[in-house]
């Protein structure tokens, strides 16, 4: 072992990124690097000296039932500056996490000037990048782009959500332009809910290079003596089954090794109120909603915003964040009446919070003032409704303010089995009147540690209480949150087609358990688009089933078919939320326009292969267009498989597959010809089959 940033053999390392087996670096450090690395860890000691030359003092081994882990305690040749490396291999599943504890016993702080979670090398070849981008109402759009010379970046700085813009994810092809279930990638993932930057790097022609961590702009780290700082796990993983052997290794990881809260648990089917009444809550339109998802067969009803407010009434986004008291102007027989009305039914009963914001217009801030994010001096710079500020989560007074919000909720309607928990500001201003001077670089690392440690509060007492994670949809999809939710919104866009194109995007990393889809109304209120409501159906069954509409202005003829996929969704469920899903055709695949039909399929299959199901959606509607093929995969080969076609649409009868059996092999090299279109050339065809 030489000194060299630190130098371990590769592990598995080598293997999972494509390397030849050698030594690598671990962990380059600045002042102690070549020309062809950047470095991962840059520090400058009380002295003003920036350089760091890491020794390995101690190599632990940890083996047990889940992981085998190599932990590397390093020291600064010069300094009493300590690093502990951390390598973790998962047993039953394909990945591999790394992080560093970092501290020191200077008598001054230490500024911590970039502090990666990971570095590692990969081969040199044509490489092809896959990171995910979006915004509001459109997330989750997967990026292309071959890796050249250079150092390619991906970032953002958000401050309070990671996943709007660029996410913390990505995939690297080894093969060139990445196919869905063939060539060799590299996958990764930075368990960060906060501010990242991921670099890939090729400064000579050797090869390439990939760093992960923290964006440290604006984030100078100020670590006092004695003090230990623990990077962001990077998670990652590689895979010659293509893009989607990267995303089942991840998935699988998320459900069974924790990332997931109970993640091997399938989700409830849910009505939620928000586009049905928006801020318009009242007894009756509540209790006349829950009788409408128990009609369906559904299990869940939650009440979105709009609920709470003493002094100032929450009848728009201007007002009452930081008052959670019920209004009982809107509720006069409070929460009891509302999940008593939900026991009567059968159903269970769910409620909307957004803890880490405040109102200016609120009771809470004429209080507290001080328990809001704002630079010294300076003007507020306010975000929704013109009053809406982010809540200061580095302050322990905060978090105790946040965590007691969840603990009298619970406590006072233990009734209550499921929290929406919003987040629906970034942070605008970037100073704490809590954290001291001299630290306010700390703020956008401190806030999300300071998230963390109320999360873990909450979930120790509330194990149990299911949690879903809403960011302005989207904005919170990430493996740093997701061991304390249950699931996360896909979108605040529940247009069906453009659902289509978010939920592929999504499910690169995460499991469909995890992904929170609702059938909305139509037609639809943010794009005005039409869409029949079996393929609305068919679109949300493809995650955790919900709807977002309200029932009352729904027809018969809708309400039969809800009722019908509810009713098939609980007999595929387990398949559908744990099984192994194979992207088949990809909504971005292009095609010559009106010359053949654009479509997209997906399936699950489960561990044994001798249960699956198949969704396909028609995407585009011309006369004369010619049908696309679909070839199947993750099947067995030997095995003849009998399709059922399920959710079919009102007044019809089930198409000519539904009852057809083919062997595995048939299905995955010749595929099935889809009759998506019918006689009645109905726009955006979908069906759906289940192989047994």
């Amino acid at each position: 072992m030489r000194r060299f940033g630190i130098c371990i053999l590769a592990l598995c390392t080598c293997l999972m990124v494509g390397t030849s087996v050698r030594a690598i670096e671990m962990l380059p450090t600045f002042g102690d690097i070549d020309h062809i690395h950047l470095p991962a860890l840059i520090v400058q000691h009380a002295d003003g000296d920036q350089s760091l030359q890491l020794k390995a003092q101690d190599t632990t081994y940890i083996d047990n039932a889940q992981y085998k882990e190599t932990v590397i305690a390093t020291k600064d040749m010069v300094h009493p500056f300590y690093v502990t490396i951390h390598v973790r291999q998962w047993k039953d599943v394909a990945i591999t996490e790394t992080w560093y504890e970092i501290s020191h016993t200077e008598k001054k702080p230490v500024r911590l000037q970039r502090f990666d979670s990971g570095y590692l090398p990969l081969e040199n070849g044509d490489l092809y990048l896959v990171h995910l981008h979006g915004n509001w109402a459109g997330e989750a759009v997967p990026t292309v782009e071959r890796l050249t010379r250079g150092v390619k970046s991906i970032r953002n700085s958000d401050g309070a959500r990671n996943a709007h813009l660029d996410a913390p994810e990505v995939m690297i092809s080894l093969d060139g332009m990445p196919q869905e279930n063939s060539g060799r990638v590299f996958g990764a993932a930075l368990c960060w809910s906060g501010n990242f930057e991921i670099r890939v790097a090729a400064t000579d022609e050797k090869g390439f290079h990939f760093y992960a961590g923290i964006d440290p702009m604006a984030s100078e780290y100020i670590l006092s003596p004695k003090q230990v700082f623990t990077t962001p796990h990077l998670a990652y993983t590689y895979s010659n089954e293509g893009m989607g052997g990267v995303s089942r290794a991840f998935h699988r990881w998320a459900r069974t090794c924790g990332m997931l809260h109970n993640g091997n648990t399938t989700r409830s089917i849910l009505l939620n109120s928000w586009e049905g009444i928006y801020f318009d809550i009242t007894e009756e339109r509540i209790i006349a909603m829950m009788n409408d998802i128990a009609a369906f067969g559904g299990e869940l009803f939650v009440m979105d915003d709009g609920w709470f407010g003493g002094k100032y009434q929450r009848n728009s986004d201007d007002a009452a964040l930081g008052d959670w008291i019920v209004d009982t102007r809107k509720l006069p027989n409070g929460l009891e009446a509302l999940t008593q009305a939900a026991k009567d039914r059968h159903i269970q009963f769910g409620i909307w919070i957004e803890p880490e914001a405040i109102n200016t217009r609120s009771e809470l801030f004429e209080k507290h003032p001080e328990w809001a994010l704002q630079e010294r001096g300076r003007e507020l710079k306010l975000g929704r409704g013109g009053t809406q500020l982010v809540l200061d989560m580095t302050n322990p007074k905060v978090q105790d303010f946040v965590f007691e919000l969840v603990d009298d909720l619970l406590t006072k309607h233990p009734e209550i089995a499921y929290i929406k928990w919003d987040a629906n500001a970034s942070i605008q201003n970037v100073g704490s009147t809590y954290l001291p001077r001299d630290k306010q670089s700390n703020l956008y690392i401190d806030y999300h540690l300071g998230l963390i440690k109320t999360l873990e509060r909450i979930r120790a007492k509330y194990p149990n209480v299911v949690i879903q994670n809403c960011a302005s949809g989207g904005g919170r999809a990430n493996y740093g949150l997701m061991p304390y939710f249950d699931e996360f919104w896909v979108s605040d866009n529940n247009d069906a087609l453009q659902r289509v194109y978010i939920q592929w995007g999504t499910s690169y990393f995460f499991p469909s358990n995890s992904m929170a889809q609702h059938i909305g109304g139509s037609p639809y209120l943010m794009t005005g688009r039409t869409t029949p409501i079996k393929f609305r159906c068919d679109v949300a069954m493809s995650g955790r089933l919900g709807m977002e509409l309200q029932p009352a202005h729904m027809t018969d003829t809708e309400r039969a078919q809800c009722t019908t996929a509810f009713k098939d969704y609980k007999e595929l469920r387990e398949l559908i939320q744990l099984g192994n899903l194979y992207r088949l055709v990809s909504p971005y695949e292009p095609v010559p326009v009106v010359e053949q039909q654009q479509v997209a399929s997906l399936m699950y299959v489960n561990d044994a292969k001798d249960h699956a199901v198949l969704f396909a959606y028609g995407l585009s509607s011309f006369m004369k267009q010619s049908s696309r093929r679909i070839r199947l995969a993750g099947l067995d080969p030997e095995r003849t498989y009998t399709l059922t076609e399920r959710n079919v649409r009102q007044g019809e009868q089930p198409c000519a597959l539904d009852g057809q059996s083919f062997t595995g092999a048939y299905l995955m090299s010749v595929g099935l010809d889809i009759p998506l279109s019918t006689e009645y050339n109905i726009d955006y065809p979908s069906r759906i089959f289940e192989l047994k």
